[in-house]
């Protein structure tokens, strides 16, 4: 092993000393042939061509023959040479771009660029199409500022809204002592109204005073409007149920009771005639009494008659 080594470091020498020789060699006749050009040159161009001549003899002499730098490479022998072992020929069969690879990539880069192509189309068309409607609109705009025919249509299509919303005033609500009502609801009266004596409640089995009137009805049935009127409270009675009260105007309200599926709301108008809810199942106080109609006037919070004013 030792002596294999010591032959390694002998032929690197060799190859390093033929190398430096050579080039040592090179440079020298370079310089001198340099010098002497300048030289002749400075002595009116006259070159010595003896001297040149005995130089390239001397060079020559000093140099290696052909033969014995043969020798020299065949003592090193290819195994010494440095190899790079993934360094590929371009005709070995490992290499690993191949002429397919290249026209797929080929194709690839092409299909990119032809989306980027077609990316920066659209994006060009959308900006287009906004700077169209940009100037359509300022040409509009410009156009109205002198078109006194748009400003007049303009402005009295504003003048109409403005009386449209003036003329929606609430409508007047004047029920007076000649007026009279409708009926609610077509049917029977099971308790009439008494406030001057007591009266008798079969579910409650006790006498008391009524200031409404009870309607016999049918359940599911429609409720009317007694009278033109604006709908002041939706709520809630526990002895009467779902109610719904009117305000006719002159201090006169109308209290409705035992209602169901009621379609108005406060604050709205209601016209004599339409319908306000359904008849709903009694309550517990009106069980004995069947499904019915609790209907009742007031004028300045006191009870009316109800029966003085149905026509």
């Amino acid at each position: 092993m030792a002596r294999r080594d010591r032959n390694s470091i002998r032929k690197e020498r060799l190859i390093m000393l033929a190398s430096s020789v050579f080039v040592l060699t090179a440079l020298t006749v370079t310089g001198v042939y340099v010098n002497k050009n300048n030289k002749e040159e400075q002595e009116d161009y006259v070159v010595d061509f003896e001297a040149l001549e005995g130089q390239n003899t001397q060079t020559a002499e000093n140099m290696m023959s052909g033969e014995e730098l043969d020798t020299l490479f065949a003592e090193v022998g290819t195994d010494d040479l440095d190899y790079d072992p993934s360094f590929q020929e371009a005709n070995s069969q490992k290499v690993e771009n191949t002429e397919e690879e290249k026209k797929k990539d080929k194709s690839a880069e092409d299909e990119k660029s032809e989306e980027k192509n077609q990316d920066v189309s659209e994006q060009s068309d959308q900006n287009d199409k906004k700077s169209d409607e940009k100037d359509k609109k300022k040409a509009e705009e410009e156009a109205g500022m002198f078109d006194e025919t748009v400003d007049t249509a303009e402005k009295n299509t504003t003048t109409e809204e403005a009386e449209a919303i003036s003329t929606t005033v609430q409508p007047a609500l004047d029920f007076s002592e000649e007026d009279g009502l409708v009926w609610p609801i077509v049917g029977d009266v099971l308790i009439n109204y008494s406030m001057d004596k007591t009266i008798y409640f079969p579910t409650l089995e006790q006498y008391k005073y009524n200031p409404a009137i009870v309607i016999s009805a049918t359940q599911g049935e429609n409720i009317a409007a007694a009278a033109d009127g604006r709908v002041t409270s939706v709520g809630y009675d526990p002895v009467i149920g779902n109610t719904v009260v009117m305000d006719l105007g002159n201090g006169y309200e109308l209290t409705y009771g035992q209602l169901d599926n009621i379609i108005v709301s406060e604050g709205s108008y209601v016209s004599v005639g339409d319908t306000i809810g359904t008849v709903a199942s009694p309550t517990k106080y009106y069980s004995l009494e069947g499904t019915n109609v609790y209907f009742m006037l007031t004028k300045d919070d006191q009870p009316v008659n109800p029966m003085s004013k149905l026509q």
